[in-house]
């Protein structure tokens, strides 16, 4: 089975990386200098232990597809519909994705579609490279059939996850756990706005409140931080790398690299979705998607606004 790893930043990268590690047949799909340095001098992976530079395949688009072929998505939500044009229908794609949108968006045009609840934490600020921070395990990778089940393809999937560096378990109820996921990643905005200064945090809990509610509402389940703590266990924690600097979450490197998109739509935007279907109203996730939108667009530096704008911002849509 070969595995096609479409974005291979820094969610896509550590994967791809680790499943080539763990003796599968690997092809990388990335883009511009990022692609040219991982097909010119190989992938270079930074772990708490060690680094290692990985002769893995790379393209820059669609190849000739193999009947053996897994095609693992792990682009940011905005780019799902473009990185999979070309791709032949009938192969299985993987949503290693923030979000809950992309399976469902997938299904229109490829028949197998598994979902992916990705706890990774790690960067990609340099061509040819990407740091993963986590020891001993790179990343906790749950793995399930869309809408919902495991089958034999799920559990092939996360068996060879686990062969180096991961944690792969199939889970039938995937979709509660990237709920789950969703609750934890409202925080990427306010990082990306306002960066890591104190009362960010409270920011961070109004917009879960507000989600939760809406969840709640809507009746869609998710999994606790209680239970992801217990799976993570001592499976892996946050590490510091030598000569490497941590920044923010995804979408913090999204405004870092000036990329011009940030996933806000997908997550904070959400939550907004769900809150108009019901007639619930959701200002602290639509000032966070809107302002995270603006700030790309803009190429602002992340961290940027003062914490006491946030929240002027927040509560005047509050209150209107």
């Amino acid at each position: 089975m070969r595995y096609i790893v479409i974005g291979a930043g820094a969610v896509g990268g550590t994967i791809g990386a680790r499943l080539h590690q763990g003796g599968h047949d690997v092809l990388l799909i990335a883009r511009g200098a990022h692609y040219e340095a991982i097909k010119r001098d190989g992938l270079r992976l930074i772990t708490p232990e060690s680094s290692e530079t990985l002769d893995i395949p790379a393209a820059d688009g669609p190849v000739p597809a193999r009947d053996d072929d897994v095609l693992i998505v792990a682009t940011k939500s905005q780019d799902t519909i473009a990185a999979l044009d070309g791709w032949p229908s009938d192969l299985p794609v993987v949503c290693a994705q923030n979000g809950v949108d992309n399976e469902r968006t997938v299904l229109r045009r490829f028949e197998r579609v598994y979902g992916m609840c990705v706890w990774l934490p790690a960067q990609h600020m340099e061509p040819g490279v990407v740091a993963a921070h986590a020891h001993p395990y790179s990343g906790i990778l749950h793995v399930g059939r869309y809408p919902q089940g495991v089958d034999e393809l799920a559990r092939r999937i996360a068996d060879d996850l686990g062969k180096r560096g991961l944690v792969g378990l199939a889970r039938p109820d995937v979709m509660r756990w990237k709920h789950g996921k969703l609750l934890g990643n409202l925080g990427n905005a306010v990082e990306a706005l306002v960066g890591h200064v104190p009362g960010m945090e409270k920011v961070v809990e109004r917009a879960r409140a507000e989600a939760r509610a809406v969840l709640d509402k809507a009746g869609i389940a998710y999994s606790t931080p209680e239970e992801e703590a217990v799976v993570r266990g001592r499976k892996a924690d946050v590490r510091p790398i030598d000569g490497v600097a941590r920044g923010g979450g995804s979408s913090w490197q999204s405004l870092a690299r000036s990329s011009g998109s940030i996933e806000a739509d997908y997550l904070n935007g959400e939550i907004v979705l769900l809150g108009r279907l019901l007639g619930m109203p959701t200002p602290v996730n639509e000032v966070l998607r809107r302002e995270a939108n603006g700030f790309a667009k803009e190429k602002r530096a992340p961290g940027s606004m003062p914490l006491e704008t946030l929240l002027a911002l927040i509560d005047g849509r509050s209150a209107a």
